[in-house]
């Protein structure tokens, strides 16, 4: 009996146990239920934003993305202006501090000008002295033509002797042929009739010979003056040379990349600095070849710039090269050989950037920029993108035709 009541004993704390234990399962499971239902909403969270930022970005694709046209081989430029010496001598002063601001006329650099202004003396000296010769040949030649009324009198003087002369001999050979007039007035009027035509002939040869030398004169005169124009030219040369002495900046910009100091002998053509034109940048952008069907000029870019973090800037596409870079590299290449590799190429495009934005002198040659251009606009007649479809001009259309 004592037995079946241990049993029984054994069996209640058995089964106590065994409720105890559904207890303890029962209130695992209870407490495990909200974890795994926080699990799923914090995936349910997940796998929603997800879709959403990839049905965002596809829908960003759809209406943006697809029309981009993005590189970062591009780079800021301006057409920088290389000061040079264009006459040689001994800088006397540089007036312009590496990296200041500079206006087109200010003064950069003086070159030692003594000899140059000894030069333009000589050169003025050289006019005057040939200006007075002028002016003397051509008092000459208003002499020399007195001369020659002189002559033209003296040629009627000689005629009227000549006239009187000949009647006076006229009259003696007829006399002389009646027997009334010796034979000594006869050879008289004979003698002066032909000292008259002698002397006749000798007015009109000192009249040539006037009206000679007043060409020769005016002859002269021509020469000497043409010399004075020489001269003139040789003394504005000298005032040019005098005025290249002193060396002023062209455009406006910033001067910089200076290679020279106050004192050094300079030759004619010699690298002083350059000047660049911050106002006036642009940006050249190098396109692979697979790009160039969907750009146009006109079409509106985002240029982002390395070195100005956060400032996104709005450019225009300008215009596009006429042939690749490696057409106008320094040896260009020559692919007609026995092993051949195709490269895609790239040709350089021209983006303009706001006048606003360069005048703020935030960009500067060389720096690098990425370039993303919108072709969204450049659509075909059925109004879809016109990525592969290029137009064909006149004058190529005419040559199809032939």
């Amino acid at each position: 009996m004592y037995q079946e009541r241990d049993e029984q004993s054994g069996f209640l704390n058995k089964a106590k146990g065994l409720q105890k234990t559904a207890i303890q399962v029962a209130g695992t499971r209870a407490k495990r239920l909200p974890r795994l239902s926080r699990k799923q909403a914090i995936l349910g969270g997940v796998a929603a934003l997800a879709l959403l930022v990839s049905g965002y970005y596809g829908i960003h694709y759809l209406t943006v993305g697809r029309y981009l046209l993005s590189t970062d081989d591009a780079y800021v430029r301006a057409y920088n202006t290389t000061l040079a010496a264009k006459v040689s001598g001994y800088l006397s002063a540089i007036k312009i501090d590496d990296n200041a601001p500079v206006h087109a006329g200010d003064v950069i650099a003086t070159i030692d000008d003594g000899d140059y202004k000894l030069a333009l003396d000589s050169a003025r000296d050289k006019v005057a002295t040939q200006g007075a010769t002028v002016e003397r040949i051509a008092r000459q030649v208003v002499a020399q033509q007195a001369n020659v009324e002189q002559a033209k009198a003296q040629v009627v003087s000689a005629q009227a002797a000549q006239k009187r002369a000949q009647s006076e001999y006229e009259r003696q050979q007829a006399l002389a042929g009646k027997e009334f007039a010796s034979k000594q007035t006869f050879e008289q009027a004979l003698a002066n009739r032909d000292q008259s035509n002698a002397a006749v002939q000798s007015a009109e040869a000192a009249l040539e010979a006037a009206q000679a030398n007043v060409d020769v004169l005016k002859s002269q005169q021509q020469e000497a003056a043409r010399t004075l124009d020489e001269l003139k030219t040789a003394k504005a040369k000298a005032e040019r040379d005098l005025s290249f002495t002193v060396i002023r900046a062209p455009i406006d910009g910033i001067f910089g990349n200076r290679a020279v100091q106050t004192g050094d002998f300079v030759q004619m053509g010699q690298r002083l600095g350059a000047l660049v034109p911050l106002d006036d940048v642009f940006v050249d952008a190098n396109f692979k070849e697979t790009q160039l069907a969907r750009l146009r000029p006109g079409q509106p870019v985002d240029i982002a710039v390395d070195a100005v973090p956060g400032h996104n800037i709005h450019g225009t596409v300008a215009s596009l090269a006429p042939a690749s870079g490696s057409v106008f590299s320094l040896l260009p290449p020559e692919n007609a050989t026995g092993n051949f590799t195709k490269i895609v190429q790239r040709v350089p495009v021209r983006i303009r950037v706001p006048l606003d934005v360069a005048a703020q002198q935030i960009l500067r040659p060389g720096m690098s920029v990425v370039v993303s251009v919108n072709t969204k606009g450049l659509q075909d007649a059925d109004g879809k993108p016109a990525s592969a479809q290029l137009s064909v001009s006149p004058l190529a259309a005419s040559r199809v035709k032939e």
